[in-house]
């Protein structure tokens, strides 16, 4: 399997890279279930306190590699390869209780620009640059491009990158609020890298809780997520990493949380 995605594990980061450089790291069904495999293993995992999202080669992800889906036979629809695919790569990135850092070394295209906007923490080289890509070929955005993206960008933003099929530079990118932080490329990963040292040296547990706050904040009107809040903060304040938190800050000394 490590044929579509290559894996390190290394100082609680696990670093998953797209690797069909030679399609520009384009999604097949066998990729696409790797990369959902290697994120549900994530979170049961530990000794994985973050992860490193990023691509192999010129690009991070052009997209649904089109072949594969154009010669399926009568009975397909594309919708099976976006249940089947994408749609569970959004959830498990949105729904790891782990921080996500993604570096986008190059053009992301399609899905690939929509799965980087479904991260934590996007970086993107200089180089760089998301479009949608959809409507040149009459679809429409896919895997939470109706949904992250305009919550990300707005509404007009959101449809200027669709239906004219802008391409968005890394340095419009950070002025959009699409993106984090664009960085010369050949410092990308070591940026990346060292955000996620951070974020895995961080209390893991309140940063799940974080998350799942976030996600229910898409649906939830003030009063209902208020009460998310206190009933997250209630758990996050059963955790050791909060225990040594308030110890550190009453010592005066660094915490050393464990991400338990």
């Amino acid at each position: 399997m490590s044929e579509f995605i290559s894996t390190s594990l290394e100082n609680n980061t696990l670093t998953l890279t797209f690797n069909r450089a030679k399609k520009l790291n384009s999604f097949i069904e066998p990729m696409a279930h790797q990369l959902q495999d290697e994120l549900t293993n994530a979170g049961k995992n530990n000794n994985v306190r973050c992860v490193l999202l990023t691509g192999k080669g010129k690009a991070f992800c052009a997209g649904q590699d089109l072949p594969e889906v154009v010669n399926k036979g009568n009975n397909y629809e594309l919708g099976d390869t976006v249940r089947g695919s994408y749609n569970p790569i959004i959830k498990a990135l949105r729904y790891l209780e782990k921080p996500v850092v993604c570096a986008v070394n190059g053009t992301a295209a399609g899905a690939g620009a929509n799965i980087a906007f479904a991260c934590d923490i996007v970086l993107a080289a200089k180089e760089a640059v998301f479009v949608q890509s959809f409507s040149k070929i009459g679809l429409i955005p896919d895997s939470g491009g109706t949904f992250i993206l305009p919550r990300l960008v707005g509404l007009q933003q959101a449809n200027a990158m669709y239906l004219l099929d802008e391409k968005i530079s890394s340095d419009r990118a950070v002025e959009m609020g699409l993106i984090y932080k664009a960085v010369a490329s050949n410092k990308l990963m070591e940026e990346a890298k060292n955000i996620c040292q951070k974020l895995a040296s961080m209390p893991t547990k309140g940063f799940g809780l974080y998350k799942k706050a976030i996600n229910q904040s898409f649906v939830n009107d003030l009063e209902q997520q208020l009460e998310v809040e206190a009933d997250l903060q209630t758990k996050a304040g059963k955790t050791d990493d909060y225990k040594e938190g308030v110890q550190a800050f009453l010592e005066k000394r660094k915490a050393e949380f464990q991400g338990q």
